[in-house]
């Protein structure tokens, strides 16, 4: 089913009603111009029996619920008793304060409806914005929930593969398949890293042909590897695609080291980088908690993120670098570079990635974390991504933290998170809070 917002904007026909129906009109527009998948009613829900009525048969993945005007805990009941869904709670600012008549009395109505919510649901979480129509406040909030909704909805709907087994002491990125499921909705397909090697040993030349040309076109001195190794990772290349073509694998984790440079004698990095550019959000060293942030990520942004670790900090520049070995999608690559190829840093075997990446004046470092005691949280750290060659062999991008990048690492290392992070091209900071609430998941901000 496609995703489903269910406008909700109740009331009583005591107060201005005139008033009322202008911030109705007002608030469709604006809803109206944040996505195409809001439901209306005709008009203002003026009783529990119009609204029981307008609420039967929807099944909606995002409730917003608005006092048009004062409404009693009655309405958001009637709400609540039939959707489990996230819901944010709209109260219109009193439009004029004249010293005469109180037009709307919204704000007492969200109090209601507040109260309502806390009292039916388990976590009690939802969304509050306070403002009119017109406010950019209001407007950037709303559209955030709506954006963290819909990636909630495409989560539930994702397959996300396990290509291999983490190595020994990279325990931090397994996950079990009922733990995601019931924490985020998302299906885990586990397949053994040796049956992708079989299935890239069994093509010919010709078979990879369409793939070894998608590459040239996407990197940069990829002619300049040994020519085993250039028709080894064709063969690997159109391997994993095939694979996740045909089941349907919306992200993967894949196992990297040793495996494919002892028993195939070609990295897989470059596969998971072109994986990357297509859109399959691609995490190495099995991480698979780091794949399905990297999902988050392109989820919120329709485009690449970038999967490494932190292994440098500048505190005079405030900055961090991140880094990894070569599996930096190709499109993030540097424009007066390109998408260079290399070897790898250690194995000294390509082809790999070996660039620095783009700058861009927004950005957000993410990880979904998972504690010691199995509950989740999510690190969300903002700044940008400056104008910096390659740091170090393999791909690497730095970020100018807003908060301390000094802070950022002591606080993040004291606090035990995981080595690897993302690199979001966007400022998406209150879509991945709004997404944490949804989920009942701690917020760790940076």
């Amino acid at each position: 089913m496609a995703f489903q917002v269910l406008y909700v904007p109740i009331g009583v026909g005591t107060y201005h009603m005139e008033t009322a129906h202008d911030q109705f009109e007002r608030s469709k527009a604006l809803l109206s111009s944040l996505s195409d998948s809001v439901i209306f009613p005709d008009d203002i829900l003026l009783t529990v029996d119009a609204l029981a009525g307008y609420l039967t048969g929807k099944k909606p993945d995002l409730v917003v619920l608005q006092n048009i005007t004062f409404a009693n805990a009655a309405f958001a009941s009637e709400v609540l008793k039939r959707f489990s869904c996230p819901i944010v709670l709209w109260t219109l600012r009193e439009p004029v304060v004249d010293g005469t008549r109180l037009r709307l009395n919204s704000l007492t109505g969200a109090y209601s409806a507040a109260n309502a919510i806390r009292a039916f649901r388990e976590n009690g979480k939802f969304e509050y914005v306070f403002g009119a129509p017109e406010e950019d406040k209001v407007r950037s909030e709303i559209s955030a929930v709506i954006r963290a909704a819909q990636v909630k909805v495409a989560m539930s709907k994702l397959k996300l593969s396990a290509i291999g087994h983490t190595p020994q002491g990279f325990g931090f990125g397994r996950a079990l398949d009922a733990e995601i499921m019931k924490n985020f909705g998302v299906t885990l397909e586990a397949i053994e890293a040796r049956e992708l090697i079989e299935k890239a040993k069994s093509y010919t030349a010709e078979d990879c042909a369409t793939e070894l040309e998608e590459a040239k076109s996407a990197v940069v001195g990829l002619e300049k590897m040994p020519e085993k190794n250039i028709a080894d990772f064709a063969r690997l290349y159109k391997a994993y695609k095939t694979y996740v073509a045909e089941n349907g694998i919306g992200a993967i984790s894949s196992r990297c080291w040793p495996d494919f440079f002892v028993s195939y004698g070609t990295p897989v990095c470059m596969v998971l980088s072109l994986l990357n550019m297509l859109g399959v959000p691609s995490s190495c060293e099995a991480d698979v908690y780091g794949a399905l942030s990297m999902y988050i990520g392109s989820q919120l942004t329709g485009g690449s993120t970038f999967f490494g670790d932190p292994v440098a900090m500048d505190e005079e520049e405030g900055s961090i670098t991140y880094w990894h070995c070569g599996m930096a999608a190709c499109n993030l690559a540097r424009k007066d570079t390109g998408a260079c190829v290399g070897v790898h840093p250690n194995r000294k075997i390509g082809p790999v990635m070996d660039f620095g990446c783009a700058p861009c004046d927004v950005a957000t470092i993410f990880r979904i974390g998972r504690k010691p005691d199995g509950s989740f949280r999510f690190f969300i750290a903002e700044g940008k991504v400056m104008d910096k060659p390659r740091q170090f062999y393999g791909a690497s991008i730095v970020v100018k933290t807003d908060m301390d990048a000094k802070d950022v690492v002591y606080g993040s290392i004291k606090e035990g998170w995981e080595p690897h992070f993302v690199v979001i091209y966007d400022r998406v900071g209150n879509e991945l809070e709004k997404l944490a609430n949804m989920f009942d998941v701690e917020i760790c901000r940076y």
